[in-house]
């Protein structure tokens, strides 16, 4: 059976950099005949926690994280901090969505940041849903000059594309290690119900 990888697109903004950076990690992993599944926070937006989600998208959003073997979550870079639609989005996330999923972090810039989100996120994300960040991550800078056509144009675009490919295989391989791992994890004790 194929893996499942769920990955989260953590702009607001519709027609993101961060959209186009998931869709192209979407396709090259669809070419090794994974699974995907493509959230879009640009598109399918949640209301502030702890508002009613009155569009019902995280109903939507929730299956698909619950069949998905693994995550990509991409955070584009605002004013060196994470998205504030990817933070939302992890308040909704909880345990039943993400817990013991490896997930690889990416760090979406027009510039030459990206680093700052991504420990944002490491450190304050993973609490209540257990996420599992992986080791590896992947910084796409300059984005909106790569990752646009089927072939790299420069230098700079085909090496963050052989780049992507390692991390991608990276997830991959922890993925296969970790499958079925929630399922096997009791979680019948209230008490240990939150991250300490």
């Amino acid at each position: 059976m194929s893996l499942n990888i769920a990955l989260v697109a953590g702009s607001s903004r519709s027609d993101s950099q961060t959209a186009k950076v998931a869709a192209y990690l979407a396709a090259r992993l669809q070419q090794r005949d994974v699974q995907t599944q493509l959230i879009d926070l640009g598109h399918s937006t949640l209301p502030l926690w702890p508002a009613d989600d009155g569009h019902d998208h995280w109903p939507a959003m929730a299956e698909q994280l619950k069949r998905a073997d693994a995550v990509i979550v991409l955070s584009p870079e605002w004013n060196g901090m994470a998205s504030p639609a990817l933070k939302n989005f992890f308040l909704f996330a909880g345990r039943h969505e993400l817990a013991h999923k490896p997930a690889l972090l990416v760090g979406v810039s027009s510039g030459q940041g990206g680093a700052y989100p991504l420990s944002e996120l490491r450190a304050s994300s993973y609490k209540n849903c257990r996420i599992c960040f992986i080791p590896e991550q992947l910084i796409v800078r300059q984005v909106e000059a790569v990752m646009n056509d089927a072939a790299a144009v420069d230098a700079d675009d085909q090496r963050i594309r052989e780049r992507a490919d390692w991390a991608l295989e990276v997830l991959l391989q922890y993925a296969e290690a970790l499958r079925g791992l929630p399922q096997r994890i009791d979680w019948s004790e209230p008490q240990f119900g939150n991250g300490m």
